[in-house]
């Protein structure tokens, strides 16, 4: 009897201590997956350079393709410049006569000048001189920026690179007319890549800026490692929007559930798996975790060396 109590009394011990073991378990993994500063809803982001020209014209000349990697300063399209090297022969015969006219007018200025002097002709007259040859000096000026401003035109119908990046959803065609201010060629800056992870506003307390972070994209072997670069500061209140009567137009909510708002966090990104090509809008898994600060294998992310394609 004593000996079946105590095999009986083994079991129950054993099946406790599985059972508690099973507990702690399951309560780990819920306050992991419930608290711990991961997400799955991340996305790669780029700042994209919206380029116009500042001159109006025919496209002469297209010199990018469409997803091609240009270097900052590298020709991406030309207008025709033939209007606005004739806008620079106009302006620059208008300053020639204005110079000639100011010549004449300052060397009459200066012969009234002495003129008066020995009272042969009055002091109103060469008052009005001396003004007409002021007047004339000025006018010389107004071509000088007047040829200035051709000059800077004529240099305005090549657009070039601002930075270094990719050209994106190019359009743009030789014969196409372009509009001053109007967009042309969009460039996603390969240096600005980062990720930003849309963590619950309950996780924000365990996640401080500089800390280390590991990313999963999909369709990416390896991992992405960074760091915590900064929190956005704010999100839309569907709240303050106004109904078609001007009466705020509040959503109704439930006392006993409340969802936890998402707040953008800036993940800026270290080293990457060799080979990796980033685009903007892929999705990421992001975890906050300092023990994969350095994963074997990745390379410095540095913008144009990673994403340019290979020589």
């Amino acid at each position: 009897m004593i000996s079946s109590l105590k095999r009986n009394g083994g079991r129950v011990a054993l099946t406790f201590v599985m059972v508690a073991c099973a507990g702690f378990l399951g309560w780990h993994l819920w306050n992991y997956y419930m608290n711990a500063p991961w997400t799955r809803d991340g996305r790669v982001s780029a700042d994209v350079v919206q380029i116009a020209p500042e001159v109006a014209g025919r496209i002469d000349k297209v010199a990018v393709k469409n997803d091609q990697f240009v270097h900052a300063g590298d020709l991406l399209f030309e207008v025709d410049p033939s209007s606005f090297k004739l806008a620079v022969e106009q302006a620059q015969a208008e300053l020639d006569s204005e110079r000639e006219t100011m010549e004449l007018k300052a060397s009459i200025a200066h012969r009234n000048d002495s003129l008066t002097k020995h009272g042969t002709i009055s002091v109103e007259t060469n008052e009005e001189a001396q003004r007409e040859a002021a007047a004339a000096a000025a006018n010389v000026r107004s071509a000088k920026a007047a040829l200035a401003i051709a000059q800077l035109d004529l240099q305005r119908v090549a657009v070039r690179a601002p930075t270094d990046g990719y050209v994106t959803n190019l359009h743009l065609r030789q014969g196409d007319y372009a509009v001053a201010g109007t967009d042309a060629v969009n460039l996603v800056d390969a240096k600005s890549f980062r990720i930003t992870g849309y963590f619950r506003e309950t996780q924000l307390p365990r996640i401080t800026l500089g800390a280390p972070v590991s990313a999963k994209l999909m369709g990416v072997r390896g991992t992405v490692t960074g760091h915590v670069a900064s929190f956005g500061r704010g999100v839309a209140d569907s709240n303050s929007a106004n109904d078609t009567l001007g009466l705020p137009d509040v959503d109704p909510v439930f006392e006993w559930v409340r969802l936890a708002q998402r707040i953008p966090v800036t993940v800026q990104i270290d080293t990457l798996p060799e080979g990796a090509i980033l685009s903007a809008g892929m999705s990421a898994s992001v975890y906050i975790d300092k023990t994969t600060k350095n994963v074997r294998g990745n390379v410095p992310f540095k913008g144009e060396v990673l994403l340019a394609p290979a020589s």
